[in-house]
């Protein structure tokens, strides 16, 4: 395998990392503004991938986004709402704002652990029904036991896969590829598959599933967003970034926001380039906007 970090210039430095990262948390109040706040929630995939999912209860929370700016006038959108592929039917058929994309978590989400064909099957049907963006997981059974080649081509045909069957419809899919952050345990990992996620075709890389017990973490985030300077700096291309995974509290999202905003820029801080990955921190962004307990999602 090539070496990534000569490729582009970039080897992770845990102590400049820390330094950093200890500045950000030390000025996060200051960061808690309406302004910052109604970003944040601009760029959020509202979730839901409960086992215990139904039509019906898709179809009710598309509907409390149908509803949003009735009940909150100066609220933007969500950017999307994110499901298992078999909800994106019910999420076409409910949903009522253009602007709001469907997500669909795909290839054999979460773990990844399937036949090749499989996933091609699953992510092609997710399209053909009608989302708008996939979310896939890094084959880590590949990437772990260090065959590199196989976990990049792997994306490289859902690309393709995608791409193929968004054609046929006359439109473009976003793809986001999941890392699993909490499962490569060091900043070089990390890094690596950022990397190689990108080369494959990656729009977004994503830190987490929130399924594994270490989900989004603010030293990972910082690492894949370096990532995704060093690989602009060198091809051009912008990739996003999207932390999910345990992200909650209003603090959370300052903080994702801030590295983000330290390390890419303020052009990263839009929803064609920075996403979050939530369930509960809408409510409770809302309940910091309107100074009282909200449990509207």
């Amino acid at each position: 395998m090539k070496n990534f970090f000569a490729e582009y210039g970039y080897t992770p430095d845990k102590e400049a990392m820390g330094r950093a990262l200890d500045l950000i948390a030390a000025n996060l109040e200051n960061m808690v503004t309406r302004p910052v706040l109604l970003s944040c929630f601009s760029m959020m995939d509202v979730t839901s991938l409960k086992t215990d999912d139904t039509r019906t209860s898709i179809r009710r929370l598309v509907e409390k986004v149908n509803n949003l700016q009735k009940e909150y006038p100066d609220y933007p959108m969500p950017a999307s709402i994110c499901v298992y592929p078999d909800f994106v039917e019910t999420v076409k058929a409910s949903k009522r704002c253009d602007d709001v994309h469907i997500t669909a978590v795909a290839g054999c989400f979460p773990s990844s652990q399937s036949f090749l064909e499989v996933k091609l099957l699953e992510c092609g049907m997710a399209v053909e029904k009608g989302a708008d963006e996939i979310d896939i997981v890094l084959a880590l059974n590949d990437f772990l036991d260090e065959d590199y080649s196989a976990a990049s081509e792997e994306i490289r045909q859902i690309r393709s896969c995608i791409d193929e069957k968004a054609a046929e419809q006359g439109r473009k899919v976003c793809l986001k590829v999941i890392l699993e952050t909490g499962l490569l345990m060091s900043p070089d990992l990390i890094a690596k598959a950022s990397f190689l996620a990108m080369e494959a075709g990656a729009d977004f890389i994503k830190t987490s599933t929130g399924k594994v017990s270490v989900n989004a973490t603010p030293a990972a985030a910082y690492t894949m967003c370096e990532c995704i300077a060093a690989y602009y700096r060198k091809t051009g291309r912008k990739v996003g970034f999207k932390p999910a995974g345990g992200i909650s509290s209003v603090l959370d999202a300052v903080s994702y926001y801030t590295i983000v905003s330290t390390v890419l820029g303020e052009e990263w801080l839009d929803k064609s380039l920075f996403r979050f990955g939530v369930s509960r921190m809408a409510n409770n962004i809302i309940s910091e906007l309107e100074q009282k307990t909200v449990s509207y999602f």
